[in-house]
């Protein structure tokens, strides 16, 4: 069945990707918290925390189901008689500033009607990145690895997935900036008679292992580099609009906590340590700035 072959994707994907975090760290390793939800299913959370470079991390993985309630019909116009959803979502933020903190989501939905039919199907997924320091090379080498997993399935899909991620990871009520540099963002991919299910669950395999060939390079390249305390200064004001993001506008968040979802997974993304500065201003043509200005205009890296 496709929910399972969904499951099994899903549960090796997290175990090849905890595995090469733990390599590139070279000290520190997840630990697993298996957890069950009342309301149906359960998952399994790996955090990993004061390591060699990663400074707090998760890679998380749920497999959750049961009936639509009010709330979810009312909420997020969910119609149906019951559901079920399996995903993986992970966030890495690195202790060094020069390694950019990172966040990947790959998931599906079913929606079923009352003889247990489905009657809607969607995958959703992406992978950003957020930077504390600007690297042209490192967005350039980011960014062509998804364009290269995304060309592989349809040469449209990387201009698009690449627009919707920049208009997706916003601070709408900070003028528009944005969290990070994006990447690709998809939601809402129903299979049809053009990319039926087996396309999508392909597809969500070639995003899901690039996030090893795109972000693992970045941070062997970054990790022994020297810092100060003002480039972690920063960093934690960069890490304020992290959380601001995530708990204003990001809809996994809406989602779980709406679905009476695990909360300490759900707030896993949360960063170590933030600063919430009264406004806090980088001064104008240091690198603070120019990070800062890649995400107020989103650029085209390739």
């Amino acid at each position: 069945m496709i929910k399972e072959q969904w499951i099994s994707f899903i549960q090796q994907l997290q175990d090849d990707i905890c595995a090469a975090l733990e390599k590139a760290d070279g000290k520190a390793r997840f630990h697993e918290d298996k957890w069950d939800r009342a309301e149906g299913g359960g998952g399994r959370t790996r955090v990993i925390g004061n390591g060699a470079v990663l400074e707090k991390g998760g890679v998380n993985t749920s497999v959750v189901f049961g009936p639509v309630t009010d709330l979810m019909r009312s909420q997020l116009k969910i119609n149906g008689h019951s559901w079920f959803a399996c995903g993986l979502s992970l966030v890495i933020h690195p202790y060094n500033p020069f390694v950019p903190t990172v966040h990947c989501n790959y998931r599906m939905f079913e929606l079923y009607d009352e003889k247990g039919e489905v009657i809607d199907r969607w995958f959703g997924g992406g992978t950003d990145l957020t930077p504390y320091y600007l690297f042209e090379d490192d967005a350039i080498h980011f960014h062509q690895t998804y364009k290269n997993a995304c060309d592989q399935f349809d040469p449209s899909f990387y201009p698009t997935f690449k627009k919707e991620c920049d208009e997706y990871f916003v601070n709408w009520h900070r003028n528009q900036e944005r969290r990070g540099i994006g990447g690709i963002f998809y939601d809402y991919q129903r299979p049809d008679e053009h990319k039926d299910v087996h396309f999508w669950m392909a597809f969500a395999k070639a995003c899901g292992y690039a996030f090893i060939d795109s972000y693992i390079p970045i941070v062997e390249k970054r990790k022994h580099t020297g810092f100060t305390p003002e480039n972690k200064y920063w960093q934690e004001i960069r890490r304020g609009r992290y959380t601001e993001f995530n708990l204003v506008h990001d809809r996994g968040t809406i989602f779980g906590l709406k679905t009476n979802g695990r909360i300490e997974s759900i707030l896993m993304s949360l960063p170590p340590t933030v600063r919430f500065d009264y406004n806090h201003q980088p001064a104008e043509g240091s690198k603070e700035w120019e990070l800062w200005q890649a995400c107020l205009h989103p650029k085209e890296w390739i």
